[in-house]
């Protein structure tokens, strides 16, 4: 009998949180983010799922973008950190893929390359998060240099990303928006701007084309929840089993250096999960999971393979009954990986993006089987 830890991905949640984002904005075209493994749910399937629906996918760098082609997705491609070399132009025109422009370097390296066919060029502007992007001020003066080149790039758009727009706080996002709205309307630029809170919650950055990101995978950004995002779906289950169950009295350490004592005779179930598949060993006593459909609580330190919950108040659970770390339980509840992120001091991204290949991906919805990768 194989190990019972499994990340389960439901591709039907997939498609039903990408039709929220693309409903939300019915005048813009979404861009389904699949970077990062597709936040670790698998781009691949994810892309094949998605695949005649999103008019566009975007990925981080040129090596996630060839492993969808190799899969062959057709779809257009979005390389959202550009070029790290000017010798990656040649793969960007024979993969059709669309590039982000965000430095003078590569820029250069646009105008200096002689494609057969322009490239679909996204002009970065760093509005105020301040990693990527041209100044304000010197945006203008990019557009100019690439719309005076037609035989390099096409299909201009500007581009940006907020800092805050999953703040309550919106004084900030409201400065970034206020600078990118007159930017482009005095270029006459398309825009792309809205991520995954903006999508949800920032009606006015609607552009040209949105962003989703990790609300397609279930997650809500936002600091408060809103009416859109309490109808995302999860899409990632990561389930298990328990494997042991210990009885033991009042005052008992449990676990590595002895974090955790039963505070009364306890019940103490050990779950096949551990930080060697990507669970957070920052997790604190208390951190919920799901046991038999019911909630339960982490005890004791997070171990390699292995970590402990307290089942005394959940008498019928024993070796074999379901766990959920985070995702949908059998029985329906759901355990949101947010939750799950915040007893961990992290965010949901960290977690999803963390689980490691030693978890098999089992797909339903869609796509049957194990990862295609």
């Amino acid at each position: 009998m194989a190990r019972p830890l499994i990340a389960e991905i439901d591709l039907e949640a997939l498609r039903h949180n990408y039709r929220l984002a693309a409903d939300l904005a019915p005048a813009s075209q979404s861009m389904a983010v699949l970077k990062a493994d597709a936040y670790g749910h698998g781009a691949v399937a994810c892309a094949r799922a998605l695949q005649g629906r999103a008019p566009a996918f975007a990925v981080a760098c040129l090596e996630e973008a060839e492993a969808l082609r190799q899969d062959g997705i057709t779809t257009p491609i979005l390389l959202l950190e550009g070029i790290f070399e000017p010798a990656e132009l040649e793969r960007v025109e024979a993969l059709d893929l669309w590039l982000v422009v965000h430095s003078d370097w590569q820029l250069e390296a646009l105008l200096a390359y002689r494609p057969k066919r322009a490239i679909p060029t996204w002009i970065k502007v760093d509005s105020g998060m301040h990693r990527l992007g041209f100044p304000p001020a010197r945006a203008a003066e990019v557009w100019s240099r690439l719309t005076e080149a037609p035989a390099h790039a096409c299909d201009l758009h500007l581009m940006s990303h907020f800092a805050t727009a999953d703040a309550v706080n919106t004084a900030y996002f409201r400065r970034q928006s206020s600078l990118l709205q007159e930017l482009a309307e005095r270029l006459g630029a398309p825009t792309c701007l809205a991520n995954s809170p903006a999508t949800l919650a920032r009606p006015e950055s609607h552009g040209a084309w949105n962003r989703p990101g990790v609300m397609l995978y279930g997650s809500d950004p936002l600091e408060v929840a809103n009416a859109a995002s309490r109808r995302l779906a999860p899409v990632m289950t990561l389930r298990s089993a328990i494997i042991a169950v210990r009885e033991l009295p009042a005052g008992e350490p449990v676990g590595y250096g002895g974090r955790w004592h039963t505070p009364r005779p306890s019940r103490i179930g050990v779950v096949a999960c551990g930080y060697g598949d990507g669970y957070d060993r920052h997790a604190v006593d208390g951190t919920p999971m799901l046991v038999a459909g019911r909630r339960a609580a982490l005890v004791g330190k997070v171990s390699m393979d292995m970590l402990t919950v307290d089942l005394t108040d959940l008498p019928d659970a024993d070796i074999g009954s379901e766990v959920i770390l985070w995702g949908r339980a059998s029985n329906g509840a759901v355990l949101s990986v947010d939750e799950v992120a915040r007893h961990c001091d992290t965010i949901s991204y960290t977690l999803l993006t963390g689980v490691l290949p030693r978890v098999p991906r089992r797909y339903h919805g869609g796509l049957s089987g194990t990862d295609p990768h």
